[in-house]
């Protein structure tokens, strides 16, 4: 396996690449991706170092995770060697069900999708639709529990406003959230998420940086027609991608470079 500089995710211990495999696209969620594709791509991220794979059963309605699932089982290296998260409270159909039960039942469902007998991380997905009292006073506790017998390793919350984060971490017991993931906020058109690294590393949490390409914003094709961006921002996307084909240079990995220069910081 190629190193990408495998770091501490946090205090969890956890080793994991500097840049990470987002699994939402196995789900169909920004065009068709064939199985075998899918294949070759997760075993072509093992072979480039990638070592961290984040899902959802959100993702194509529980698609990605069972696409994952497929995949992981044809990877040349030991279960030890790669680090899988997923989520739970967020589903198809615009359904948020953070209660204890469902979070306990959907950890269940994930590991059979997943074909895994454990999930590293497990993450309660987009909290800020649910209520963050439950979440901090039912959920996370649910959580603990799963994580004593040792169907999860770790608990994390995600979400996009940053705000929720300082809600849930001051009010739960220390070290009961392990990760915060925080999505299209460090990126070229956004890098609001430094203002919140200095509190999140003082509550002990890993940080995890999703969507550096702002869900296909900063992408050569753009975004998919369901992007809430304003039609402004996008303009200035588009513009910003075809000064980059003018100059032969990747928009892409122009996009990423600010994204994977944040210390401490893993990005997917």
């Amino acid at each position: 396996m190629v190193s990408l500089g495998l770091r501490e995710l946090g205090g969890t211990g956890l080793k994991v690449s500097c840049l990470g495999f987002g699994a939402s696209p196995l789900g169909n969620v920004f065009g068709t991706v064939k199985e075998e594709d899918a294949i070759a791509s997760v075993n072509e991220a093992v072979r480039l170092g990638i070592n961290f794979f984040d899902c959802s059963p959100f993702y194509g309605d529980t698609v990605a995770e069972t696409v994952l699932g497929k995949c992981l089982r044809t990877l040349p290296v030991p279960r030890d060697q790669y680090v899988v998260s997923t989520k739970c409270g967020r589903y198809g159909g615009g359904v948020f069900d953070f209660s204890a039960d469902r979070v306990t039942a959907s950890v269940d469902e994930s590991l059979k999708r997943l074909q895994l007998e454990y999930i590293d991380i497990i993450q309660c997905h987009d909290i800020e639709f649910g209520s963050l009292d439950q979440v901090v006073s039912e959920t996370i506790p649910a959580l603990q529990k799963l994580k004593e017998t040792g169907k999860v390793k770790f608990i994390g919350i995600t979400g996009l406003p940053l705000k929720i984060f300082n809600y849930v971490l001051d009010r739960v017991p220390p070290g009961s959230v392990d990760v915060a993931l925080s999505y299209c906020h460090y990126s070229l058109n956004d890098n609001s998420l430094i203002d919140s690294l200095t509190y999140l590393k003082s509550k002990g949490v890993g940080v995890i940086s999703a969507s550096p390409l702002s869900m296909g914003l900063l992408t050569p094709q753009g975004p998919p027609e369901w992007h809430p961006a304003p039609k402004e921002l996008k303009d200035a996307c588009a513009a910003a991608a075809a000064h980059c084909r003018r100059e032969k240079k990747s928009f892409i990995k122009t996009a990423m470079v600010p994204a994977l220069a944040l210390v401490g910081v893993r990005c997917i």
